[in-house]
């Protein structure tokens, strides 16, 4: 079985998301649900399609966080040694063509916001990332073609999801 690490933030971020989906979306789509039904022909009722829909991707939600928490390692980051870069390191990166800089983090699939600069340990990037150190230049074969990063700087600090 795959095991899906994440740090405890992002444990109790899904945690709470699967009880919020169970102890008030999907009791309140279900008493929708209801209510449209009484409302007459189902052939006609675009609210009891609707609800019943919702509950639809409501139950696929459920039951992907639910998987997700099933496979889920806790890893704390601070624990590691961040002089190579692994799981929850914040790496500087310069990109030797253009110069331009990037700040990432390595997290877990379920914390991954490329916004937020926090990729998962799962995407390409971060897959030839690990094990690197200050210094190194490295070919990042990427979806959008080849480029070349050098790591400025391999850390770690406290995440905010």
């Amino acid at each position: 079985m795959d095991k899906e690490p994440m740090t405890l933030k992002g444990y109790n971020k899904v945690t709470q998301d699967l009880d919020f989906l169970k102890s008030t979306e999907r009791p309140e789509t279900v008493i929708a649900l209801d209510e449209a039904r009484q409302l007459g022909d189902l052939k006609e009722n675009a609210e009891y399609h609707s609800a019943k829909e919702k509950l639809k991707l409501i139950d696929v939600q459920i039951a992907e966080l639910s998987d997700t928490i099933s496979k889920a390692v806790i890893v704390d980051p601070s624990n590691l040694p961040h002089d190579r870069v692994s799981f929850g390191s914040t790496i500087n990166l310069v990109d030797v063509d253009s110069d331009e800089e990037f700040t990432y983090t390595i997290v877990g699939g379920v914390e991954s916001n490329v916004e937020k600069g926090f990729i998962s340990f799962n995407s390409p990037l971060a897959k030839q990332l690990m094990g690197k150190v200050e210094g190194d230049e490295f070919n990042a074969n990427l979806p959008g073609g080849t480029k070349t990063f050098e790591v400025l700087k391999v850390y770690y600090k406290e995440l905010e999801l």
